[in-house]
């Protein structure tokens, strides 16, 4: 997992292709008017979601996982808190892994909780098990999701 703010996204362009197609694309544009819902950046290899929504109780957040993408969370709107824990160490299988959503959530609880304000990103890899969307009021944020 890497915490950063977006500017800061250019210091990670060697870990993937992927990561200075997204850095372009959420700089191109006020992320605050980019519509809901998915947006292409290079097909299938590199994409983004945007959404919004209330937050969530801690308990109510579940942690998931993906195999194939990295995701790259930007927080546009509100205060969010995320929770964090090493996929290894997820035990309780909330639901199965689902390929076609590339994710499986678990009911374990995260070792560690952080918060972003807006203009923060997060970088959430495969061993990553993260708790989004968790706070009061209402969360806007994109997610870029880079294919491994």
């Amino acid at each position: 997992m890497i915490i950063d703010s977006l500017l800061g996204l250019e210091r990670y362009f060697s870990m993937h292709p992927g990561f200075e197609k997204a850095y372009r694309f959420l700089r191109r544009q006020p992320l605050e008017q980019l519509a809901e819902g998915r947006h292409v950046i290079d097909g299938d290899n590199v994409y983004a979601t945007v959404s919004e929504g209330p937050g969530k109780t801690p308990e109510a957040a579940k942690l998931e996982v993906h195999d194939s993408h990295i995701d790259i969370q930007v927080l546009v709107k509100g205060v969010e808190t995320m929770g964090w824990r090493d996929r290894r160490h997820c035990q309780i299988l909330h639901t199965a892994y689902n390929e076609q959503q590339d994710m499986a959530l678990y009911d374990d609880e995260p070792d560690v909780f952080f918060t972003l304000a807006p203009g923060h990103i997060v970088i959430f890899f495969p061993y990553d098990a993260h708790a989004p969307m968790i706070g009061d009021g209402v969360i806007r944020k994109i997610i870029v999701k880079v294919k491994l």
